[in-house]
């Protein structure tokens, strides 16, 4: 981050406009509440006018203005580098890289403080580089990444000296580009919906890395970006994520097509959903898909399914196959990602559960072993904790103690 924005006092007029801001917000939201209640007191009579959907899950919408700690500043200054201006600046994002840093914050620990204690303010070493090589494979970076870092900066090292804090900007400018490289090379820096056309996203995995509970909260902040968005619940095989999916649609405002008859063919209820999509005008279809069958052959067989329907039903649909990755599983998610990436004709992965694991660094790994773009990254429990993947923002907060 730059040094010119990089003060307190910068931090603690944008924490005073949020402040003002929100303030402002609950006037207005009491105001139109007390006006909706006279409302509905005079329409008693009439059941159907008591429907309110505007105030359903209202906690899930609305986010607190914290403290003005730490946390805010660092989120702030990130904010700032990144070109934001004061009055741009929203509790939204503060809020987000307040969870995302301290959802690092194991992964820090166990890799990024050792290090800086290593470092100092001391001139980089090869000794300080094997210790640098060690800490990264420990974070489940992978051997690829670490070589592409260790190698650049040994390279770095043999043409000057290079200082602690210069050590460490290298290394975020060399860890951004690995992170970087498949999202231009597929030509998107953000998947969003294209306008025009059904996007189709499917999401792929094995069972218990979040797929329904991420597809929820995709679902979520599709409908909060405007675009009208439809789940298609193809997971057939376990009862339960129907189930789930309904209450995140609820929670989001978005319809949910499922087939209750048991073991029903998932390729039939993605049919029912793109004839529901083409005929509301959906800008978006997110698919659930199933996470474990008998076979893995089994299992990529019935994605092929899926996807001859969509192909045959909207054959300029734009397809997007993102793979839900657990990042706690750290080497194991890395073995998932290229298992599907061979079978699954895979276009971006989504990395969730960053909070509270140590191994935050197999973003990385994906990244440069699999040549994944990164979409998405979950790190929380809420609805709102999952959020486009920022290189900047992330390796940012991997390194927030410096």
């Amino acid at each position: 981050m730059t040094d010119s924005n990089n003060s307190r006092e910068w931090a603690s007029e944008a924490y005073a406009i949020l402040k003002k801001r929100q303030a402002e917000q609950k006037e207005a939201e009491q105001k139109e509440a007390e006006q909706k209640e006279a409302e509905q007191k005079e329409a008693f009579s009439d059941t159907s006018k008591l429907e309110d959907t505007s105030l359903t899950f209202k906690n899930d919408n609305e986010v607190e203005l914290g403290e003005f700690d730490d946390d805010f500043t660092w989120s702030a200054m990130v904010l700032a580098a990144q070109g934001k201006k004061i009055n741009q600046i929203s509790v939204d994002e503060i809020d987000w890289l307040t969870k995302l840093r301290r959802g690092l914050e194991e992964t820090r620990k166990g890799f990024v403080t050792e290090l800086l204690d290593k470092l100092g303010d001391d001139p980089l070493t090869p000794e300080s580089l094997d210790d640098l090589e060690t800490l990264l494979i420990r974070a489940d970076v992978g051997i690829d990444s670490t070589d592409k870092v260790i190698t650049s900066l040994r390279n770095k090292l043999n043409e000057e000296v290079v200082g602690g804090e210069e050590g460490i900007k290298f290394l975020k400018e060399e860890l951004r580009l690995i992170i970087d490289k498949p999202i231009k090379n597929s030509g998107k820096n953000l998947l969003v919906p294209e306008q025009g056309k059904l996007n189709v996203w499917l999401l792929v995995g094995v069972n218990g890395v979040g797929k329904t509970t991420t597809l929820g909260k995709l679902a979520y902040l599709s409908s909060r970006s405007n675009y009208k968005t439809l789940i298609a619940a193809a997971d057939t095989f376990r009862a339960a994520a129907v189930e789930q999916l309904k209450v995140w649609g609820q929670r989001s405002n978005v319809d949910v097509i499922s087939n209750q008859s048991k073991n029903a063919d998932p390729a039939a209820v993605v049919f029912d959903a793109i004839n529901s999509a083409k005929k509301r005008n959906c800008d978006l279809l997110l698919v659930d898909t199933a996470g474990r069958l008998q076979t893995k052959s089994n299992l990529m067989d019935e994605l092929s399914k899926i996807k001859k329907i969509i192909d045959k039903k909207v054959p300029d649909a734009i397809v997007e196959s993102l793979l839900v990755l657990d990042a706690s599983q750290g080497q194991n998610g890395l073995k998932q990602a290229k298992s599907f990436a061979k079978s699954a004709n895979l276009s971006g992965a989504i990395i969730t559960k960053l909070d509270g694991t140590s191994r935050g660094g197999v973003s990385l790994a994906v990244s440069s072993e699999v040549n994944l773009p990164i979409r998405f990254i979950g790190a929380g429990e809420g609805i709102k904790d999952l959020r486009p993947f920022n290189s900047f923002e992330f390796v940012e907060a991997l390194l927030a103690d410096r």
